[in-house]
């Protein structure tokens, strides 16, 4: 064992993890590993079925496999009893296991009672669901966000790369951290379906107060073309209006007309003004026909180019072949040469600390496996610095976190915390409130700026203070919350922070262990940092955009703008590192993440096989590359379906049984690739049986002969989903203007700490008082002259 003082400094540092997990959390060990912990991969006799999934490189490897567990030392057991693995839990201080998934080991928590276990199943532990088959497909399926993506004239569409396990991977992470938080042995319960419910933004939710049931609309969002054909591509550009957005309407008025294609519904038009909702969808078309034609003139990457020069905000819709020439992920060193890759995604993380001993998040090496005489070996523990903990505590009880931002992304990773227990403090200004806060602002929303659903869901159980950060006493009391705070999270483009004097080198001088977590779309460095975007243009780039919709049509993108909810899991992921980094040791760092490059990092088998084989993964409806059938089948009622498929012969043997299916059908389509050659058969014959019955008679049918079979849920029906309600996902709590309102949970339950929200979102200054009383000491006449000097706007 290599002495102590040889071993790189590390955010998780001497935390040992055994993976017994299979693919849908293959994700969390390698994003542990990448944090610095020791991960063993431990395989069942015969090797981890992952490795025989494809994308496959030349050599025959599974390149998902190469992806998620790089950086791990594997460990394939000579058989059940093998001695290796007690010794291994022995020591454990998280094991990671998905019950249930088909051909993944399954071990009893008894056996290593003092660790961490994190079991990861489709729907949770419990419930009347809890024993359901489902693959990504089912899981998308059951949350209400597959329903709302696609065509309206087609059925809903998944994105063909797995986003379910895209989401729980990191989510487990953070489960897995927060129990470590907790300074005792827990048993996570992590349901796949409540970790994928954040990405459709709280609507499910909120049901109940807006019935909205949700819709498919195609490239557009809302009314509103997203997703624009190009010269040799489509760039994803929204015409929503808003205050946020006039600059960049302007600005496209000005390129069009500059290429002799303005008209006056363009260029006459006042964007100050424009709102999106009250045009009719003529007056759209007439505004959207010159810039399309703009558009269909110029390449991505011309348009791009453009963006990156004038702010606007636009972007491709980015294949491997585009992310691996991107100056922005090149200057990031965000590829990086392992084994016979040329571009492997290092990681989704960046980390500066005071000293600079902080090794950079990453594998150094492609999965290493040990024979069978082998046995792996711990490294050496530092010496924690653990607080006794509470038993009714929650995980991140006397953490103290303050906020600043705007949008989705940054408020969904810090809601996490909010939910475990830590005091979390937004910062907000009343002269310029966050964009969400405006959309409480349409007409028939008597609440207004306090009235948004969608601000409200995301900010659940955190307190909030308004400064003025334009002025110089509203900068100073900033400064003060920030020694205060044990982390600050922020998602602003990076000059922002930088010119209040609040970004984390102006800080660290003045308070050395600061945790700082810095989420924009594009990373703190890198020549478009700057680059101003929302979660549309974060799809787009990061590839989700290309890999959603049918292969004869336009992209779609997943309904929610997906990385607004993917890249919060991967921050939330690195600021519980970098707390349980500064309680073992004392000092701080500055996490560092790029929600294009977690996407990207996500997205790792994908980018790998273009790496190796030159193949550009694109969109392939509800079809897959392993199952026949897979895809969502029309069922009786109005835009009602469900989703099914078979992953192997016996599978389709028994569904060939269920359905009635002919003899001569049956075994003339008894091999996977007879049936892949007869796809359009099999999809048809499943649909005639399906068409006449309701989704949850079928689902419930096929389920019961071990079939994967899951209605197709709208907003309205996961609402109402009873496994969800079994989980308490959901609690109704009282808002100040709006009433009773409903929010969710995250994902993932601790045995032994509790967690919850007790109180909605924070209104404008809700809790200055409170704050700047007695988290400052200010008293009411200090307060006053604030207030009246517009230092609290």
């Amino acid at each position: 064992m290599p002495d102590d003082g040889a071993v790189p400094e590390t955010l998780l540092r001497g935390v040992r993890v055994v993976d017994v997990a299979g693919e849908p959390a293959a994700m969390t060990g390698r994003i542990l590993a990448d944090l610095g912990a020791h991960v063993v991969k431990v395989e069942p006799p015969g090797g981890d079925p992952l490795r025989t999934v494809p994308p496959f490189g030349p050599d025959g490897t599974s390149l998902r496999f190469a992806a998620w567990n790089a950086g791990k030392t594997c460990l394939e057991l000579r058989g059940p009893d093998d001695p290796r693995l007690a010794g291994l839990l022995q020591d454990a201080d998280v094991v990671l296991c998905t019950p249930g998934w088909p051909g993944a080991m399954v071990l009893d928590p008894g056996r290593a009672p003092d660790a961490v276990w994190v079991l990861v199943t489709p729907f949770g532990s419990d419930g009347p669901r809890a024993a359901w088959r489902a693959s990504d497909l089912g899981v998308m399926a059951s949350t209400g966000n597959m329903y709302c993506t696609g065509d309206p004239d087609r059925a809903p569409v998944r994105c063909t790369e797995p986003t379910a396990w895209s989401h729980v991977g990191p989510e487990a992470a953070v489960a897995a951290l927060s129990a470590l938080a907790s300074g005792r042995p827990q048993v996570v319960d992590v349901s796949v379906q409540e970790a994928v419910m954040i990405a459709s933004m709280g609507h499910v939710g909120r049901f109940p107060r807006t019935q909205m049931r949700g819709k498919r609309s195609g490239a557009s969002v809302g009314i509103t073309r997203e997703i624009w054909p190009c010269q040799d591509g489509f760039v994803s550009f929204g015409l929503r209006g808003g205050k946020a957005r006039v600059a960049n309407l302007q600005t496209i008025t000005r390129l069009v007309a500059e290429d002799g294609l303005g008209t006056p519904a363009l260029t006459d038009r006042d964007w100050t003004t424009y709102d999106h909702n009250r045009v009719s969808q003529e007056e759209l078309d007439e505004i959207g026909a010159p810039i399309a034609a703009y558009f269909s003139r110029h390449s991505m990457a011309e348009l791009y180019e453009t963006a990156v020069q004038t702010n606007l905000m636009l972007a491709p819709a980015n294949s491997p072949r585009q992310l691996i020439e991107s100056r922005q992920l090149e200057a990031r060193h965000f590829f990086c040469e392992l084994g016979p890759f040329a571009h492997f995604p290092r990681s989704f993380l960046h980390v500066t600390s005071p000293g600079d001993e902080l090794a950079q998040p990453g594998p150094a090496d492609l999965a290493r496996s040990l024979d069978a005489t082998e046995s792996p070996a711990w490294p050496a523990r530092p010496a924690p610095a653990r607080r006794v903990p509470d038993a009714s505590a929650p995980a991140w009880a006397g953490t103290k976190i303050l906020e600043f931002g705007t949008g989705a992304a940054g408020p969904i990773a810090v809601r996490y915390f909010a939910e475990h227990g830590a005091t979390v403090v937004r910062v907000e200004s009343r002269s310029r409130p966050d964009f969400l806060r405006t959309y409480g602002m349409a007409p028939g929303k008597p609440c207004g700026l306090e009235g948004s659903d969608m601000f409200d869901s995301l900010n659940v159980g955190k307190l909030g203070v308004t400064l003025n950060l334009k002025h110089p006493e509203g900068v100073a009391l900033a400064k003060r919350l920030v020694q205060w705070a044990d982390a600050v999270a922020e998602n602003f483009a990076p000059r922002a922070m930088r010119s209040f004097g609040l970004d984390y080198a102006s800080m660290v001088g003045e308070k050395p262990d600061l945790v700082m977590v810095s989420s924009c779309l594009q990373g703190q460095t890198g020549p478009h940092k700057d680059y101003p975007g929302f979660g549309g243009q974060g799809s787009a780039l990061g590839g989700y955009n290309l890999l959603t919709g049918w292969p004869d049509r336009e992209p779609v993108g997943p309904y929610g703008t997906i990385t607004d909810s993917l890249a919060p899991r991967f921050v939330a992921s690195a600021l519980a590192a970098g707390l349980l980094y500064r309680r073992r040791t004392g000092h701080g760092v500055h996490l560092d993440v790029s929600q294009v490059e977690a996407a990207v990092y996500s997205l790792s088998p994908w980018v790998l096989d273009y790496d190796v084989n030159a193949h550009v993964g694109s969109r392939q409806g509800n079809r897959s590359d392993r199952a026949v059938p897979h895809g969502a089948f029309a069922c009786a009622g109005d835009d009602r379906w469900v989703a099914i498929a078979a992953w192997d012969d016996d599978d389709w043997a028994t569904l060939a049984r269920t359905i009635g299916l002919d003899d001569d059908s049956t075994r003339r389509l008894a091999a996977f690739e007879a049936r892949r050659d007869s796809v359009d058969e099999v999809e048809a014959l499943l649909t005639a049986w399906t068409a006449t019955q309701p989704p949850h008679e079928v689902a419930d049918a096929l389920q019961a002969v071990g079939i994967e079979a899951v209605p197709v849920a709208d907003l309205g029906d996961a609402s109402a989903d009873p496994q969800l309600h079994h989980r308490r996902h959901f609690v109704t709590l009282e808002h100040p203007c709006m009433g009773e309102c409903g929010y969710e949970h995250n994902g993932f339950r601790l045995s032994h700490a509790p967690a919850g929200f007790t109180r909605s979102s924070p209104t404008l200054g809700e809790h200055n008082d409170m704050i700047l009383g007695e988290v400052l000491g200010l008293d009411a006449t200090q307060r006053q002259r604030l207030l009246d000097d517009g230092v609290l706007e």
